[in-house]
């Protein structure tokens, strides 16, 4: 998939692309990466297992902690 331009992006499952958005956050925009969080926890399409679990595999636990803390 290409978006804007030349810039090719993988999906792969709601999870691991929500965790993605927060590591590249500086690139998309961090309002891009908590929108995302946002729309995906109150469609109840993702549960706070599956995002800790791909924050972790990311390595950004620590940025999405707040975030996650705000959502419960």
């Amino acid at each position: 998939m290409t978006i804007e331009g030349d810039m090719n992006i993988t999906v792969t499952d709601l999870g691991k692309t929500i965790a993605d958005c927060f590591k590249f956050r500086h690139k998309i925009g961090l309002d891009v990466a908590m929108e995302a969080l946002r729309e995906a926890w109150n469609a109840k399409r993702i549960t706070m297992d599956e995002l800790h679990r791909y924050a972790k595999v990311c390595r950004v636990e620590n940025v999405m902690r707040a975030y996650l803390e705000s959502l419960t």
